[in-house]
């Protein structure tokens, strides 16, 4: 166990990459659709194309296909989860109307929420857009839900870098975090493998404490696999073992879609989420969620809007009720493509001796993050040059590290998106500590991270 640690202040303003910016174009040149090349002639841009580059991805391509299938089976179903949904809620036209004002009476804004409802598993669940990222929401769920004296216990290690300045492991004093509100704070090491420690998990428990266990689905900047549902669902049934009213809360984010389930379905009483991953289907323009019981929905709301406001209050655009219900139906496709992506990904670079988590092959521990461990700082840049030079927007940008709000090191990202943070589209990102570690994401077809990967391996 680790206690609660102070760290080195820093600011709490929203997520920002640093880029070197360098203007000028790369003349396109004619196609070339020689065999074996997967960027008709000259790769990404700025980037020379090797005909025995593109043949290796496409081996890897056709080692890959069974996964696929395998992967498409489970888009299948998931859109089938999302369509029912939709059913249930009787989506039609008249809910992109949207609202003004308090937002009294958005008919849009009730039948989405009641359709996330469905789709996570959950009694209630709330969608809304003034949700500025994960960490916002998952902060509105830790903060509805805990009380000064009560203690948070992170089960699966230490949270995402974003979430240290809302625990108070480190930040500016006086911003508010769970620290200095009075409420303590305790970590469950994960086992040599990655893994939940569950021989220690049910000593770490004690009736009355923790207030709230927390889990984090996904790997963050660490070398583990994404926690499967099934996972999941033990450490649920383990801590209400140990004290039925313990609550059990799961970061989902980057977890969506990833399996046929999501954790309110076994039992979790809060999920939560951003809209620029998985769930926005790569249209979402911003936004997060909360699911779950219903007065833990409640009370996360309280946090967002204030106290008495209610579930009914807070207005919603028409355009961005279009784009996230969209968005939500595209999303298991999108999810799909960012698997197999990362299979290729891990087949690819794991054939050319760099450690990737998860491992080459199908795996049932599904994560929509592949991690590929490059050994030093110049292979991470290279890396991040290489994935930008073939993003759609700001192919010309030459990202470096640099400070980023909410994390403790510097940060390097390459994220060329539409929506800006949208790391469902196609990014590569990681800090710069030992052992140097790109983490790979997104993807809104697997043809995509195919061309990025032959400029990597040129770059590299």
């Amino acid at each position: 166990m680790k206690a609660l640690g102070a760290g080195s202040p820093r600011s709490a303003a929203p997520r920002a990459a640093l880029y070197q910016w360098r203007v000028g174009g790369v003349a396109r040149q004619p196609t070339d659709r020689a065999a074996g090349t997967l960027s008709n002639g000259h790769g990404c841009p700025g980037q020379a194309s090797s005909g025995a580059t593109g043949e290796e991805i496409w081996q890897a391509v056709r080692r890959l296909y069974p996964q696929f299938l395998e992967i498409d089976q489970l888009v299948a179903s998931n859109s089938r989860r999302v369509q029912e949904a939709y059913s249930q809620a009787k989506i039609g036209r008249h809910h992109f109307a949207g609202s003004t004002g308090y937002g009294y009476g958005d008919l849009g804004r009730k039948a989405f929420d009641e359709a996330m409802a469905d789709v996570m598993g959950a009694e209630s669940a709330i969608v809304r857009s003034q949700f500025v990222s994960g960490t916002h929401a998952i902060a509105c769920g830790l903060y509805g839900a805990l009380r000064p004296g009560d203690e948070l216990l992170s089960v699966t290690g230490r949270p995402y870098d974003t979430l240290e300045e809302v625990i108070g492991l480190r930040g500016s004093p006086g911003s508010g975090s769970l620290r200095e509100w009075g409420v303590s704070y305790r970590e469950l090491d994960l086992t040599h493998e990655g893994k939940i420690d569950w021989e220690a998990l049910p000593e770490a428990i004690a009736e009355g404490r923790p207030r709230v266990a927390f889990l984090q689905r996904s790997c963050g900047y660490a070398l583990r696999s994404t926690l499967t549902i099934a996972e999941i669902e033990r450490a649920v049934q383990v801590i209400k073992g140990a004290d039925p009213g313990c609550l059990v809360f799961v970061d989902n984010c980057y977890g969506e879609f990833t399996e046929k389930i999501e954790p309110p379905s076994v039992g979790a009483d809060l999920a939560m989420g951003s809209l620029i991953k998985n769930p926005g289907g790569t249209l979402a323009p911003g936004g997060g969620y909360v699911a779950g019981r219903a007065d833990m929905v409640e009370a996360a709301f309280s946090r967002l809007g204030a106290p008495g406001v209610g579930l009914d209050a807070g207005s919603t655009l028409g355009e961005y009720l279009r784009l996230v219900m969209q968005g939500l139906f595209l999303a298991p496709q999108f999810v799909g493509e960012a698997l197999k992506a990362g299979r290729l990904i891990a087949d690819v670079m794991g054939s050319r001796g760099y450690g990737v988590t998860p491992g080459p092959g199908m795996h049932h521990e599904p994560s929509f993050i592949t991690a590929v461990e490059l050994g030093s700082p110049d292979k991470m840049a290279h890396f991040c040059k290489a994935v930008q030079a073939c993003c759609p927007v700001a192919s010309y940008v030459q990202p470096v590290p640099g400070v980023t709000a909410g994390y403790g090191d510097e940060v390097i990202f390459a994220d060329g998106t539409f929506i800006d943070g949208s790391t469902s589209e196609l990014s590569a990102d990681g800090p710069l500590r030992p052992p140097y570690v790109v983490y790979c994401q997104g993807g809104t077809h697997w043809t995509h991270w195919a061309l990025a990967l032959e400029a990597v391996i040129q770059k590299l």
